[in-house]
């Protein structure tokens, strides 16, 4: 570790504090799916991913320490029921570790470029790595499994060429535009598939959350899921292209909760920002105004679903308030 001296920047207490929370709810998730699975190869992925939380929520709160920094809540054992019947099917576990490594690629590659500390940067390269290990060993198991979701394959021209006219652009305004490009493709395929396995998690939720609102919640979610997953669907098959969706996501009919209301909302508060984040990459990286426009209206739809969420959290006193600067206005009135 290195000296004390050397103080965590606002960003690197930022990434730390948040990686410890994230972590703890992973334990959490992990401990009651390594409960009950089934599948020896699946299981020894959810193994790997176990560990990989575990050691970063030690490595976590040793760096909060050494910068003096309190250590969150979290989440603990008192949000995890391990032995509560099962909800979701083997290949599920699969798909949901897919979907988070490929999230904790994104979120540690952000905040490494953000951090100078070098117990941080450690921390988050390493982090970096394992994500990839964890994304790639998923990867093989589907496969092995025959349950891989592959993009749709296409035929191009072997010609090269630029874009010469604005009509490549249109689609908002225009009643004929020209088919998708695999950049769109790309995108469109990567969003169905979060959608999927965030439809058939909340489908789980709704059955066993304790609160009504909450299971309203998580129902209206699910139904915000559908509703994205046909819209993107919509984009291939008008092109006469195949929406691959993931099969054998099985949700069972147990009404028993093996989580706290607390540890589902803050799972769908993760999920909402990851699917916002998503769709603003995707809208940048579509250049047929149509579909831009598309992300853009249905990200303002998650972010109205998240805001009654972090409602529903905060009434509820579920929401860990981050580190938090002096408020040097209020104190030079006191």
């Amino acid at each position: 570790m290195n000296n004390k001296n050397q103080r965590l920047t606002a960003s690197e207490i930022s990434v730390i504090w948040s990686s410890y929370i994230n972590n703890t709810f992973s334990t959490c998730i992990l401990k009651y799916f390594l409960r009950n699975v089934e599948d020896t190869k699946i299981k020894h992925v959810l193994q790997l991913a176990f560990k990989i939380s575990e050691n970063n929520v030690k490595k976590c709160k040793e760096i909060l320490e050494l910068d003096d920094q309190s250590i969150p809540v979290g989440f603990t054992d008192h949000d995890v029921s391990p032995s509560a019947p099962r909800l979701y099917s083997d290949a599920f576990y699969l798909y949901y570790l897919k979907n988070m490594s490929k999230v904790g690629l994104s979120v540690y590659g952000v905040a490494l470029c953000t951090s100078a500390n070098k117990d941080v940067r450690d921390l988050l390269s390493k982090a970096i790595q394992e994500s990839t290990d964890l994304y790639n060993k998923t990867a093989e198991v589907l496969l092995s499994e025959g349950i891989y979701i592959r993009p749709p394959y296409v035929t191009t021209s072997n010609q090269k060429s630029f874009i010469n006219s604005k009509g490549y652009l249109s689609g908002l305004m225009h009643t004929h535009h020209r088919p998708i490009n695999v950049l769109e493709i790309t995108h469109i395929e990567a969003n169905i598939e979060a959608n999927s396995v965030g439809r058939a998690l909340l489908a789980g939720f709704s059955q066993v959350a304790k609160s009504k609102k909450v299971r309203d919640y998580c129902t209206r979610g699910k139904e915000i899921s559908k509703k994205h997953i046909k819209v993107f669907a919509g984009m291939l098959t008008e092109d006469d292209l195949p929406a691959p969706m993931p099969w054998d996501v099985e949700v069972t009919d147990s009404t028993i909760a093996p989580f706290s209301d607390k540890l589902i909302m803050f799972h769908i508060s993760l999920l909402i920002a990851s699917s916002i984040s998503n769709y603003a990459t995707a809208a940048a990286a579509s250049l047929r105004t149509d579909i831009s426009a598309d992300y853009i209206r249905l990200s303002g739809e998650n972010a109205k679903y998240a805001k009654d969420g972090l409602d529903i959290m905060i009434k509820n006193n579920w929401l860990e308030e981050p580190p938090q600067i002096p408020d040097h206005e209020g104190l030079a009135k006191d």
